[in-house]
């Protein structure tokens, strides 16, 4: 009867361990912000692009080549150039800050018609 008891026991023992660890490991994940985490240039493409949109039916003067968005995605910024560049691209009020600043690394530039320059 003692060894009964020890064993179940330690069967109980192992078992609430176990279930322990798994509930460790396997956590729900914390609810993340709707901001994308991970994106492909594909998705950044059309975020600017759908950005852009918004902001020509807002009315946005889209010549003197203005930041679009300091975090179209984490690490992310959205920049209006013209192709070929013009010396009005290269002013800072132009540009985009958080990528002035080294807050972002990574940039889509699109012309003042919505197209695609480049990506970086």
């Amino acid at each position: 009867m003692r060894r009964t008891r020890w064993i179940v026991l330690a069967a109980l023992t192992v078992t609430i361990v176990v279930l322990f660890g798994v509930k460790l490991i396997y956590r729900p994940a914390e609810k993340s912000s709707p901001v994308i985490q991970t994106v492909t240039q594909t998705q950044i493409i059309t975020l600017a692009q759908k950005l852009y949109q918004d902001k020509k039916a807002q009315g946005t003067d889209f010549k003197q080549g203005p930041c679009l968005s300091n975090q179209l995605a984490p690490d992310w910024v959205a920049d209006i150039a013209h192709q070929p560049r013009l010396p009005i691209d290269d002013l800072p009020q132009n540009q985009c800050p958080a990528f002035r600043s080294g807050q972002a690394h990574h940039f889509v530039e699109l012309d003042p018609n919505g197209n695609v320059i480049r990506i970086y």
